[in-house]
């Protein structure tokens, strides 16, 4: 430390630039995409070339103009329906899980690696692997369906608008119940073991101590776990890529906000011509406040809960 406050100012200073290459590629791959997006959403772009200045344009385009319009409100709704399923399915076995290993079960070590283990494969690995589980003639999951006799329950899960999206979700799900179960996991071991042990003496146990006790001291990890999954339900994208296609077949019923993007900026839109640039970027700026602005709610709630606490 001495050495150190010894050293001249110009090894002091040094120590400053550390921080720099991370800097670096955070401004060349986040910043600059997201300034990119900003100004090409005011131009009217003839494929990659940029045409003349629309000011709004694109904004007024991508709410009022047949078909972007009535593609937005379908993508916006699938990911709000998205964010719901992985709550309501993902995270609650996620806390379940979290819960059975903090208490101790047999072989908890091994369970949590294995809770974890799906999280170590890429999204499209794991596309195309429930891709070819959900096939609806030779597929894994209606073949042990039929033979246990639950013939009827034997869907096309992927072709049919009624369950395409939902087995999506769940299949997002288990791909991502291992990342949630480590935060709630590490939220559990935060709770103090003797308020914990307190409880059990006055004879609060099971449910009562989990809703009573466990789940307000563990209001951070709760809101930090909804923060992410809303923020991963709206950039939902990779999964879906990989089970349906750019298309959010069958029948836009697997359409979301960033796939709808994809459809529009890079080819293949609904709206005639093959690229929209400048309304893919006008899509990209508005899924971007909702997700800042949502995420900032949800920070802004959290901080001043910290503080009341």
């Amino acid at each position: 430390m001495n050495n150190f406050a010894k050293s001249p100012w110009w090894k002091k200073g040094a120590v400053h630039l550390f921080p720099v290459p991370a800097l670096a590629v955070y401004i060349l791959f986040v910043i600059y995409p997201i300034l990119s997006a900003f100004g090409y959403s005011f131009y009217d772009w003839k494929g990659h070339t940029r045409g003349e200045f629309v000011g709004l344009g694109n904004f007024v385009s991508l709410f009022t103009k047949e078909p972007f319009n009535h593609l937005f409100w379908n993508a916006f709704g699938h990911n709000l329906y998205y964010f719901a399923v992985e709550m309501a399915v993902q995270n609650v076995i996620a806390f379940i899980l979290a819960y059975l290993v903090y208490s101790k079960l047999k072989g908890s070590n091994f369970l949590k690696m294995a809770y974890f283990l799906p999280r170590l494969l890429s999204v499209i690995v794991v596309g195309f692997l429930w891709k070819l589980m959900l096939n609806p003639n030779n597929g894994i999951v209606n073949v042990l369906l039929k033979k246990i006799g639950l013939i009827s329950w034997a869907k096309p899960w992927l072709g049919d608008p009624a369950y395409a999206l939902t087995s999506i979700t769940i299949v997002n799900s288990w791909f991502g119940v291992g990342f949630s179960m480590l935060i709630f996991l590490a939220g559990l071991h935060a709770i103090s073991a003797e308020v914990i042990e307190a409880a059990r003496l006055d004879g609060v146990k099971g449910f009562r101590l989990i809703r009573s006790i466990i789940l307000p001291m563990m209001s951070q990890s709760l809101i930090i776990i909804t923060v992410f999954t809303f923020i991963h339900a709206f950039e939902a994208f990779e999964l879906i890529y990989a089970m349906e296609g750019s298309q959010g077949e069958p029948y836009n019923s697997t359409d979301t906000l960033a796939v709808f993007f994809y459809r529009i900026a890079f080819g293949g839109s609904s709206g005639g011509d093959s690229v929209a640039l400048g309304l893919g970027s006008a899509l990209a700026v508005v899924l971007f406040f909702i997700i800042a602005t949502i995420s900032a709610l949800f920070l802004y709630f959290t901080r001043n809960q910290s503080s009341h606490s």
